[in-house]
């Protein structure tokens, strides 16, 4: 359910969420009081929780601990180890998540987001000027993400395979200074990484952005689901995330672009056209799970089979479920 702002005591909070711990004995209903804890990601700097901030949507009656990551990849793994509780990535982390066929987790929501800034970038007075030349090129990526995805399938389209550039897998800080150091040629990668790259005299040979679905999924370990109140909590802040971009989106766009700009080190200028540009091409807004979003992921997986990188087919509905949907859409009416 979403919280509203006025609902600040723990008391108000345990009469809304009792009569669902009930069902799950002792340990349920001591969760249900506002000590219960998130343990959330963020990729690339704590976007989430800054809107969360700047729109006044912050004032949870559950705690909410964010940690920061390089990628979506590492979030996974991070729930796998029992870090965190709530992971956001693209569609590609989950699926090797979930490769060993004992995933601790289910994607639980999906957020819709831009797919801008997803790029292959060759540095400055480079002689590449398309995917085509990147043949026999070293090629740094982000392994495991959209990175991965997106560099695959511009291959194919310029006629290439996957064997004939030399990947190099790499972490966007780290595929950053092999760029700018010579040491590998082109680098597939995605948001601050190619924001600086572009920064620093990098050109862009080839996009994501139309290969990409914009979907973003919401991961949750099994845990959090078997708690009535964790579950709860899960749907209100995800549902409090698109209030909070709508609120961006709703004339205060200049606010949160310099907050942007300063966690990005970016002029302003460029921070809000990118923000803009952002929430024109693909409004930032969390959606029910459904089928058309997992056929989306099986498309994805599918793909990472033919690339050999999956050593068999992987059926990504069984780490999918709709346990968060009736709160979900119950937070969103009242966000939105």
């Amino acid at each position: 359910m979403l919280f509203p702002r006025t609902l600040r005591s723990s008391a108000a909070a345990l009469a809304l969420l009792l009569p669902f711990a009930a069902a799950c004995g002792t340990e349920a209903q001591a969760e249900s009081s506002s000590a219960i804890t998130l343990r959330v990601g963020a990729t690339g700097w704590k976007a989430e929780e800054a809107v969360l901030k700047y729109a006044g949507l912050d004032d949870t009656p559950y705690k909410v601990r964010w940690s920061q990551f390089q990628g979506g990849d590492q979030q996974l793994q991070a729930v796998r180890a029992g870090a965190l509780d709530l992971a956001s990535s693209s569609e590609i982390p989950p699926v090797f998540a979930a490769a060993d066929g004992d995933p601790n987790f289910k994607v639980v929501a999906v957020q819709r987001g831009a797919t801008l800034n997803q790029e292959v970038v060759v540095p400055k007075g480079s002689k590449v000027t398309g995917i085509a030349g990147l043949k026999g090129k070293r090629v740094g990526y982000v392994q495991n993400t959209t990175a991965h995805y997106f560099l695959y399938e511009l291959l194919k389209r310029a006629g290439l395979k996957w064997s004939d550039i030399q990947a190099k897998p790499l972490l966007p800080n780290d595929g950053l200074a092999a760029l700018n150091g010579g040491a590998i040629d082109a680098f597939a990668s995605y948001g601050t990484s190619i924001i600086t790259a572009h920064q620093q005299g990098a050109t862009t040979v080839g996009s994501g952005k139309d290969i990409l679905s914009g979907n973003f999924l919401w991961s949750a370990r099994d845990s959090v689901l078997e708690s009535p109140a964790r579950t709860a909590a899960a749907a209100d802040l995800i549902a409090r995330i698109t209030k909070a971009y709508a609120y961006v989106r709703d004339g205060h766009e200049e606010g949160f672009a310099q907050i942007t700009a300063d966690a990005t080190h970016q002029p302003l200028a460029q921070a809000r056209k990118d923000l803009v540009d952002a929430q024109a091409q693909r409004p930032t807004r969390a959606r029910p799970v459904g089928a058309a979003a997992i056929a989306s992921q099986q498309k994805v997986a599918d793909a990472f089979t033919e690339l050999g990188a999956l050593k068999k087919h992987l059926d990504v509905k069984s780490f999918w479920t709709t346990e968060l949907n009736a709160d979900l859409n119950a937070d969103l009416k009242k966000a939105l």
